[in-house]
């Protein structure tokens, strides 16, 4: 079995960040949250996303999410778990999931051949997963595997997700870079338009704590006056996504190449629908990025 290339594993994990993702911002997890009793966007991401670990506090969602200030996590774990369970949140979550696809791409989706094709290849992709040191993974690994395809596709590209994410966050901090920085650096080699707004909307740092991380990049040489990155600060980006590449490298060798090409083929369109529906709204995290941001 021939293994594939860094890019091309890279371009398969874009496509399935896409699956998952796009499940955040579906007016059906809104409704099967509130149903529960949450209607507040902090508390259901962190619910949505974090339930899978169990009736953790905020010290482990912080430690796995990475980005988020600790302050804003306390401010909704544990107290999450009082008004749902972790239970009933990775349930709402799955009826979420199930009602969008089948808005989104029709019933014909849900039965397709090329779904059931795509579920089963990326399943065998997560089975060489690495659970030590991706708390998000290993929590996701360890759940049932959906028995409908569509489900068993999206729970596959949340556990090819999170592997690459919990890598991508342990190469940030070997560069040196904490929570703050990883963002301020993430927006400056892309879209600064996202940095007053969504950062500063949902992750809880604020002005000053950004602009002191600017501060800081800019003495390590990192980034220019102007906010953008500079040759060194480019090359440190591009250094941590060939290291996450590497941590993140087990499971498509694990499926070789031929099946990465045709998993990124069938994951692809699936993903490129789901964009023509704009299912992803602005501010959406770049998929090419391990963890969203950072």
């Amino acid at each position: 079995m021939t293994s594939p290339s860094a890019s091309a594993a890279r371009r398969c994990h874009a496509a399935l960040e896409r699956l998952h993702v796009f499940s955040y911002f579906t007016p059906e997890s809104t409704r099967e949250f509130a149903a529960l009793g949450i209607e507040h966007a902090h508390t259901r991401y962190f619910a949505e996303r974090g339930a899978a670990m169990g009736r953790v506090g905020a010290g482990a969602v912080t430690a796995a999410f990475h980005i988020f200030k600790h302050e804003l996590v306390a401010r909704h774990v544990p107290a999450v778990w009082e008004t749902a369970a972790p239970e009933e949140a990775l349930a709402a979550r799955l009826r979420a999931c199930d009602t969008a696809l089948r808005r989104i791409l029709g019933e014909e989706f849900v039965t397709a051949p090329g779904t059931a094709e795509a579920a089963e290849l990326a399943l065998r992709a997560a089975e060489a997963g690495e659970r030590p040191s991706r708390p998000l993974f290993a929590a996701q690994a360890d759940l049932p595997v959906p028995d409908r395809p569509h489900l068993a596709l999206w729970h596959a590209a949340t556990m090819l997700r999170e592997h690459r994410g919990g890598g991508h966050l342990a190469v940030l901090t070997g560069a040196g870079l904490d929570p703050v920085e990883a963002l301020v650096s993430h927006v400056a080699d892309g879209d600064r338009r996202s940095l007053p707004g969504r950062l500063l909307r949902t992750r809880g740092w604020s002005p000053e704590e950004l602009e002191e991380a600017e501060r800081r990049l800019r003495d390590r040489g990192l980034l220019a006056a102007d906010g953008t990155l500079t040759g060194a600060g480019r090359a440190l980006r591009r250094d941590i996504e060939e290291a996450t590449d590497r941590l993140d490298a087990a499971p498509y060798a694990h499926l070789g190449a031929a099946g990465v090409e045709r998993l990124t083929e069938l994951a692809g369109a699936v993903a490129g629908r789901l964009a023509d529906a704009g299912a992803f709204p602005m501010g959406a995290p770049r998929a090419a990025d391990g963890s969203g941001e950072g």
